[in-house]
């Protein structure tokens, strides 16, 4: 099924609570999307587990009525010009279109992974053309060069995440780290689908995106939905916290008996962690799609320390 800017629109529309849109950003919107010469994106692949993809991909197909997957939707509406996992072309054919798009410059560098520089860049290889294999190192240098701007999606891209932890031999960097510029940091593991969204929507409509002191979007990582000002870290407004809630039960100190209680003393990362998780993974009254809602300590995922020396199911002294 053919998905037009029109569809696209609509879900934009439907999800506009989420991602912090108005009727006026839709208009604009709608506006942006009918230029043909709207910006082209390339999405680049490195050391990761795909998941932030899947992520988006499962938060689209998941609404009855919507886009069934993200490929029709940044296709048709946003012009997506490579990514490794959506694409229909492969090779040598996929890998011109890139290259012709990189001529031109101006494009969206989506980049969702974290990018090894040990032995030459060779522990990861993006693509191969005319019968050399790329880099993933080399291809972010090469194509971040003529990038209007870089979105990394998911904490391995924006601050390194598991592929960087321990004694990782490959030597991975976050895409800033490598490149030397600024870039939309959509930390999260994985990233949240909308805050993906949000973020190409914002570049679609020519906004400058308020970053904090991480390269991550104020807007998506402090703010509430309407815009407000809300506490910043996950414990200060989690409902479990007893206070935050007076009526919560006392904190847990066993997962056989962990409903509705504070899981401090399981692990949780809450306390250390700046996000939105509470109001853009469903996460109502201590419940929902977030991780605390399913009885899981917060891993502090978006934060750039993560994962972390610590294990995820003691008490965290960051």
């Amino acid at each position: 099924m053919d998905i037009t800017r029109r569809r696209f629109l609509q879900y934009c529309g439907l999800s506009a609570a989420a991602i912090g849109l108005d009727f006026m950003d839709l208009g604009l919107l709608r506006r942006a999307l009918a230029n043909p010469a709207g910006p082209a994106v390339i999405w680049l692949h490195g050391s990761s587990c795909t998941g932030c993809s899947v992520s988006l991909l499962n938060r689209i197909s998941d609404l009855p009525g919507e886009p069934p997957t993200v490929k029709e939707v940044l296709t048709d509406a946003i012009n997506l010009v490579f990514h490794a996992t959506l694409m229909s072309a492969a090779g040598d054919s996929a890998v011109s279109e890139l290259k012709r798009v990189y001529e031109q410059g101006g494009y969206i560098l989506v980049c969702e992974g974290g990018v090894p520089t040990a032995f030459n860049g060779a522990a990861c290889i993006v693509y191969s053309f005319n019968g050399e294999e790329v880099p993933y190192q080399k291809a972010v240098q090469d194509i971040a060069a003529r990038a209007a701007v870089i979105i990394s999606v998911g904490t391995c891209a924006s601050f390194g995440g598991i592929p960087a932890a321990g004694a990782n031999p490959t030597g991975v960097v976050s895409i800033g780290e490598l490149t030397g510029r600024s870039t939309i940091n959509i930390s999260g593991c994985p990233a949240n689908p909308d805050w993906v969204v949000w973020a190409v929507v914002q570049l679609l409509l020519g906004r400058s995106v308020e970053l904090d002191g991480n390269n991550r979007p104020v807007d998506l990582y402090r703010k509430t939905i309407a815009g407000g000002a809300a506490p910043d870290l996950i414990h200060d407004k989690c409902p479990r916290n007893i206070f935050v809630n007076p009526g919560a039960p006392a904190e847990a100190t066993s997962f056989a008996d962990c409903n509705g209680r504070c899981l401090i003393q399981l692990g949780c990362r809450g306390p250390n962690t700046k996000a939105r998780c509470e109001a853009c993974w469903n996460g109502i009254a201590g419940q929902g799609h977030w991780c605390i809602g399913v009885n899981s300590p917060c891993q502090g995922c978006v934060e750039p320390t993560f994962p972390g020396p610590h294990s995820f199911f003691e008490p965290y002294n960051p």
